[in-house]
């Protein structure tokens, strides 16, 4: 398999990729577990959160929309002080307001999954022969961000959306 140089820097991103990253995701529970993911990583590596993963899903319920949406202001202190996880209050409390979002989602009448994915552009390929200048972000990207946002999202900006639209195969970009 021919994967991009970040996917072979060790075993966990080699397996990550060959297994995960560009795969259609298509659940709201799932995708609402890579918006997650990919907040709590802005500004660290990738290979951080993925070893963090399994703390990551026993802390946030299974990333269970509607159990997190449950969360209180203890549930969040109490994660500040689990170790297993990013201990950042903002991105804990991102967590909980996405699920709110997601719900929110729901209860009009739109499904998180099918939401992003509408926002697939006409060529997923666009910029996949060039992936040293593969850009950060594009037109989908920034409006589904908009879109995000309105709807109650946080941490949703156009870089984050492109590397999710990436992540769960909008885009694609295997080689």
């Amino acid at each position: 398999m021919n994967r991009p140089e970040w996917a072979e820097a060790n075993d966990l991103l080699r397996h990550y990729y060959d297994t995960e990253w560009g795969f259609p995701v298509t659940s709201a529970a799932g995708v609402y577990e890579r918006i997650v993911l990919e907040g709590f990583q802005s500004g660290l590596s990738w290979e951080t959160i993925l070893r963090k993963r399994p703390a990551f899903r026993a802390a946030f319920a299974g990333f269970d929309p509607d159990a997190v949406a449950r969360f209180t202001e203890q549930d969040v202190d109490r994660l500040v002080g689990d170790a297993g996880i990013v201990r950042n209050r903002r991105k804990i409390e991102m967590a909980v307001t996405n699920a709110r979002a997601t719900i929110g989602l729901r209860d009009a009448g739109i499904d998180l999954g099918e939401l992003v994915w509408s926002f697939r552009p006409a060529d997923p390929t666009a910029g996949s022969d060039a992936p040293a200048d593969a850009p950060s972000q594009s037109a989908e990207s920034r409006e589904l961000a908009k879109t995000l946002k309105k709807a109650g999202f946080v941490y949703v900006g156009p870089v984050t959306t492109y590397a999710l639209m990436e992540a769960i195969g909008i885009l694609e970009h295997r080689t």
